[in-house]
């Protein structure tokens, strides 16, 4: 199976460990081109996967009842693929599919932005069923995540600032894309099982103004993890695609280099 994997090299490499990006939901490899860019100014090699039926990626036509076995096998393939075992740095769902990997595979570190929380997704879907009914209606009768984001309004809503200048939103809410239906019920039903396991070093970073995790759960996940857990006022879901996800870029950095990575 064809993956898109988009690699960004340094001009200068500084022996820095490796990058990994793994997106969230409906979204692909495209959503970290200005992290991958920064990282890349930082000295380090980084690589956006598109899980299968995202992005560039084959598979589109079964996206529906794709499931985290499937996208974890895509992380197996991708690492297995590259010259050197990356750091990986997951986004909301993406998160969800790394705590998966971990559950079987080891990485040097990893990092959790937005993550779906140990607990499971059951309290973002309630929260999104309370704030827009018959969109979770809509997403259950017709077995289509997409209803949950399809107009600009929701997708706003869900995943950006209210500010975020309308050229800006516009050119993001064009490359938005369908989910996996069943995929979004097993980061419900099937958390993930990583406490009392032997962990890398990880990072655990939320937004405040997040529609989807709050920061208790984040930090009660941190804490099972021990792990360190930042926060960034002012900024949505989206973090690596907010007007402030530099500051997101730079703490990254600035723990990786903090745990010589």
């Amino acid at each position: 199976m064809h993956l898109e994997v988009i690699t960004r090299k340094p001009k200068k490499e500084n022996g820095s460990t490796p990058l990994l990006f793994v997106h969230g939901g409906w979204h692909g490899a495209w959503c970290w081109e200005p992290f991958q860019s920064y990282f890349a100014e930082q000295g380090y090699v980084s690589h956006a996967l598109s899980l299968r039926g995202h992005g560039n990626s084959e598979g589109r036509e079964r996206l529906r009842w794709l499931r985290t076995v499937d996208f974890v096998a895509d992380v197996v393939e991708t690492v297995t693929r590259l010259p050197e075992t990356p750091v990986l740095i997951g986004h909301c769902a993406g998160s969800y599919v790394i705590q998966k990997y971990l559950e079987r595979y080891t990485a040097p570190a990893a990092v959790h932005m937005a993550p779906v929380p140990l607990s499971g997704s059951s309290k973002m879907f309630l929260r999104l069923g309370l704030r827009h009914p018959w969109q979770m209606v809509k997403n259950n009768l017709t077995l289509s995540p997409y209803a949950l984001i399809e107009t600009p309004s929701l997708a706003r809503d869900a995943l950006f600032s209210a500010d975020m200048p309308d050229e800006t939103f516009n050119r993001h809410f064009a490359k938005l894309q369908q989910e996996s239906y069943l995929f979004g019920w097993e980061t419900l039903l099937a958390p993930p099982r990583l406490k009392g396991k032997d962990l890398p070093p990880m990072l655990l970073l939320g937004a405040l103004n997040d529609r989807f995790f709050s920061r208790v759960e984040i930090e009660k996940t941190a804490r099972a993890y021990r792990a360190e857990a930042d926060f960034f006022p002012d900024m949505a879901h989206d973090m690596m695609l907010e007007k402030d996800w530099m500051k997101v870029a730079e703490r990254i950095v600035k723990w990786l280099r903090e745990n010589k990575l």
